[in-house]
C-alpha cells in the first residue's frame, strides 16, 4: 500500500506541552455530520459513507498540527474510518481505510505476496507489524476476515523460529504454547519450515501452519487511533 501523505488523528494533549492539539471528538462529530448533511443534500450519501445509525462509522476528517509528532501509521495514510468506542461509547476508534478494526487494533490483509522478511518490512513501513495473536477471539476474527478473501491459501503472521521449535513473535511477546492455534499435525518442526501462516481453508481457531518463508500473503497489525 502506497504512502499518501500525513494525517492528524490522535489524542489531545495539554495545551502547554504543544502548540496545537488534535481534533477533539465533538469537533470530529460536527464535521462528520456536516459532511453527511452536505452529501445527502446532493443525493450522494447512499453507498459511500455508512450512516451513524446503522454502523456508527464515519469518514475521518483531516486536520493539520505542525507542532505534533504523528505516529508512522498516521503519516502513512490520509483516509480513515472510525467507529464508536465500545462499550462506553466515548470517543472513536479509527483505522486507515481498508483496514479492519477489532477491539483496539487495526488489521491489514494483503492482496499480494512476498517472502516473510519482506512482509515484516512492508508492515513496518506502514507503521505496523506482522500480526501478533494474543487471544482466541482475535484469532477467530482474523481467520474469518481471511476466509472472506478470495485470494491466497496462506497468510503470514508474526511468528517465526531462528532455531527449530523455538518460536518467537516479532514484537518479542513471549510465545505461549497454550495460546497457540496449530492445525492438527502441526508444527512440522523441520529446518526448512520456520515461518508461520494462517491457512485460509482450515476452520478456525486451529489453522496455523509452519512452512517455508517464501512468498505468501500477510496480515499486518497496528494500534487503532483514538479520537
Amino acid at each position: 500500500m502506497n504512502r499518501r501523505g500525513s494525517v492528524s488523528p490522535g489524542t489531545a494533549a495539554p495545551a502547554e506541552e504543544r502548540s496545537c492539539s488534535w481534533m477533539k471528538p465533538w469537533v470530529f462529530l460536527v464535521s462528520a455530520l456536516a459532511i453527511k448533511t452536505h452529501l445527502t443534500a446532493f443525493g450522494q450519501m447512499e453507498g459511500q459513507y455508512p450512516t451513524l445509525s446503522d454502523s456508527r462509522q464515519m469518514p475521518f476528517a483531516k486536520t493539520a498540527c505542525s507542532g505534533d509528532q504523528p505516529t508512522a501509521l498516521q503519516q502513512a495514510f490520509t483516509e480513515w474510518r472510525c467507529s464508536s468506542a465500545e462499550p462506553q461509547g466515548k470517543g472513536w476508534m479509527c483505522c486507515p481505510k481498508g483496514w479492519k478494526l477489532f477491539q483496539k487494533s487495526c488489521y491489514y490483509i494483503s492482496g499480494n505476496v512476498m517472502p516473510w522478511a519482506e512482509s515484516v518490512q512492508n508492515c513496518t513501513g506502514m507503521g505496523s507489524h506482522l500480526v501478533v495473536i494474543n487471544s482466541e477471539a482475535e484469532q477467530v476474527f482474523i481467520s474469518e476476515k481471511i476466509q472472506q478473501s478470495s485470494k491466497g491459501f496462506h497468510y503470514f503472521i508474526g511468528l517465526s523460529a531462528e532455531k527449530v521449535g523455538q518460536w518467537q513473535w516479532v514484537d518479542q511477546t513471549p510465545f505461549n504454547v497454550s495460546a497457540a492455534f496449530w492445525r492438527k499435525g502441526e508444527p512440522s518442526d523441520t529446518d526448512d519450515q520456520k515461518c508461520v501462516a494462517i491457512q485460509r481453508a482450515s476452520e478456525p481457531p486451529n489453522n496455523w501452519n509452519d512452512l517455508t518463508c517464501e512468498h505468501h500473503y500477510r496480515v499486518c497489525e497496528a494500534a487503532a487511533v483514538t479520537v
